[in-house]
This record gives structure tokens, C-alpha cells and sequence, in this order.
């Protein structure tokens, strides 16, 4: 079972004509965000370089949420296209623009076109941690101090 959460937004002049954030199945988890390009000026990305895309979309989150901006798997598998910071945090009480940072790890270079799906953004609840000093030394785990690799490949 689904539940839901309302997310006001306004889209921008630059935005104006594009669809909305939408889910592309009923189980989806994320909604895909379009390039808010000019239509007669489309942005390349060169191999090995990055780019921010605007969406033309403000939105305000409602208290203890968050909304995470992911890649889309298919221009990753398709074009070695990805969010370069992900997942990108948008946080509750953030009213800019939101902007999705790409970047090419592909060996050509993609063109990203008004109204490209071109990322999904994720809304989830947020839970603050307060830190609290240990009286003493923390619980011992058969893990221990063990970082990077230590439980497998």
C-alpha cells in the first residue's frame, strides 16, 4: 500500500509546457524530472565532463521530508550518463529551483533535450539523529573496526 504525501510546487517560466514529475508505473518509488533546456539550444555533455540541467520546479517539502534526486538507470546502462552527487538531497526547506547535476562517464558525447527525462527524484520522511557521547567504550561487533572491503569483495 502506497502513501501519500502533498508536495506544493510552482514551475518556472523556463519550465512552462513541460509535464510534471510523474511516476512511470503505480509501484514506482521515483518520479521523473524533465530538462527544462531551451528547445532551440539542447546541452551537451562531452565525455568525462558535467553539467547542471535545470527543471524549471520549485517545490516545498512538507516538515521532516526530504526529496532525493537519483539517475535513471537507463541513461546509466544506455549512455554512462549519471547524477554525479548522488542521490542529491533536496531538504525541507529548500525553495530554489531544483537542478539535477549530470555527468558523462561515456565515451560519446549526449545531448540532453527540452523535456528529457533525465532523472527521478525520491520523496522520503527524515529521521534526525542527536548524537549522544558514549559513557564509555561502544559495543564491541564481530566487525569491529573493519572498513572498506572487510566483509567481502
Amino acid at each position: 500500500m502506497s502513501t501519500y504525501v502533498a508536495v506544493e510546487f510552482q514551475q518556472l517560466p523556463h519550465g512552462s509546457g513541460l509535464a510534471l514529475p510523474a511516476y512511470q508505473s503505480s509501484e514506482a518509488a521515483g518520479m521523473d524530472l524533465l530538462a527544462a533546456v531551451p528547445a532551440d539550444a539542447p546541452m551537451t555533455l562531452a565525455p568525462g565532463h558535467y553539467g547542471m540541467i535545470p527543471t524549471g520546479l520549485i517545490i516545498a517539502l512538507p516538515l521532516n521530508y526530504e526529496a532525493q534526486v537519483r539517475p535513471r538507470s537507463g541513461l546509466a546502462a544506455k549512455f554512462g550518463v549519471t547524477v554525479l552527487n548522488s542521490p542529491g538531497t533536496i531538504d525541507a526547506d529548500y525553495r530554489g529551483e531544483i537542478n539535477v547535476l549530470l555527468i558523462n562517464h561515456g565515451s560519446a558525447p549526449f545531448t540532453i533535450r527540452r523535456g528529457e527525462r533525465i532523472a527521478q527524484m525520491v520523496i522520503a520522511p527524515v529521521v534526525q539523529a542527536q548524537m549522544v557521547a558514549a559513557a564509555g567504550p561502544l559495543s564491541a561487533t564481530a566487525r569491529g573496526a573493519g572498513g572498506f572491503g572487510s566483509t567481502g569483495r
